[in-house]
């Protein structure tokens, strides 16, 4: 199997030294996979990054090399369908997924990968539709790793006013054979090149540029809107999250972080899912939008405060320019005080 490659922007390149491969999943998809060891000796464990949709290994560069100067290995991959993984439709800018299991098929590869080719205690850090997916294999026994971060969990979409009625829809125009096409107004355009001003994903204008550049640049790997399979999909997933006994059946040590103005997802329905976690805890960052790991300086310090004082237990002086600034803000939030970080009620401790 010919071996993938990682694309560098000169701006924005990608860590140095690590690997990149194919790997096959059981259907026979083709995955895109990287790995990095840390750049320090005190070797800590092995960081899985999972992505949300439309997203690809390079949009994950910095946070990467902040993971490995904590003394972690990552690992990271594209999902079928995005990225430098197979696509399955002809016009491949299409963000098209079939079914759920064949998510379900991925993430059962990337955690087959982690165990093979890198050394425990293993952590999940993952975004959006990624964390979604990692709360549900946790809940099933699939997700063989010591804690899990979840930011900004896919369990209820903020931009759809009428979930039951397009639920139904996508179901509909999924079983008269229109699975693959784009759901009714979507287009190639990907939704990280889109203006800055008004944008849903962050309020940093010096990360959301260098991430538009690189969508622009690397055309081959960035993809636009969802297909109707892709919303069919979605929704399952989040209909099965939304069983009252779901949290209660997440059984990995779960840090949930949430983004206060969140206009992708429900941070609503975050803070439902969370307050029932059994073995979990949450925060919410009032300030930030969606992808709290491509924010401002201020927020993504309070993300790896509390990152660093889950994974594994303790602040790493000296990690990272994030994780050195507005630690005490971050941690008045978790006792309840503080403007820039809360905790949100009724969450178990995490042991």
């Amino acid at each position: 199997m010919a071996e993938a490659e990682l694309f560098s922007l000169p701006d924005y390149p990608v860590p140095g030294h690590g690997k990149v491969w194919l790997a096959l999943a059981r259907d026979g998809a083709r995955l895109r996979f990287a790995s990095w060891h840390p750049t320090v000796k005190r070797v800590r464990g092995t960081v899985v990054v999972i992505q949300g949709r439309a997203e690809f290994i390079e949009r994950y560069s910095e946070t990467i090399a902040e993971l490995r100067r904590r003394g972690f290995h990552v690992l990271a991959f594209d999902w079928r369908g995005q990225g430098g993984s197979q696509r399955f439709v002809s016009r491949e800018r299409k963000g098209h997924v079939g079914r759920l299991r064949h998510y379900e098929t991925d993430l059962a590869l990337a955690m087959a990968e982690m165990q093979a080719r890198l050394p425990p205690p293993y952590f999940v850090l993952a975004h959006s539709m990624g964390a979604a997916l990692c709360l549900d294999a946790a809940r099933r026994n699939a997700l063989p790793v010591s804690r899990l971060v979840a930011l900004a969990p896919m369990l209820g979409l903020s931009m759809v006013e009428r979930p039951r009625a397009a639920s139904y829809l996508a179901s509909v125009l999924y079983w008269l054979g229109l699975g693959s096409a784009f759901v009714p107004g979507g287009g190639d355009t990907a939704i990280a090149t889109k203006p800055f001003q008004g944008n849903r994903l962050t309020n940093d204008p010096v990360r959301y540029a260098r991430n538009a550049a690189l969508s622009a640049a690397a055309r081959h790997l960035s993809i636009g809107d969802p297909t109707v399979g892709w919303v069919r999909t979605a929704f399952r997933l989040m209909n099965r999250l939304a069983a009252p006994s779901a949290p209660l059946e997440v059984r990995v040590p779960t840090l949930v972080i949430a983004a206060g103005r969140d206009p992708v997802v429900s941070t609503p329905a975050i803070e439902r899912f969370a307050a029932r976690l059994k073995t979990g805890s949450a925060l919410i960052l009032p300030t930030a939008r969606h992808e709290i790991l491509m924010e401002t300086d201020a927020v993504r310090a309070q993300f790896w405060a509390a990152f660093d004082a889950f994974v594994p237990g303790e602040v790493i002086a000296g990690a990272g320019s994030a994780g050195e600034q507005g630690e005490g803000g971050l941690m008045k939030g978790l006792v309840g005080g503080g403007d820039d970080a809360s905790a949100l009620g009724g969450t178990a401790a995490i042991p």
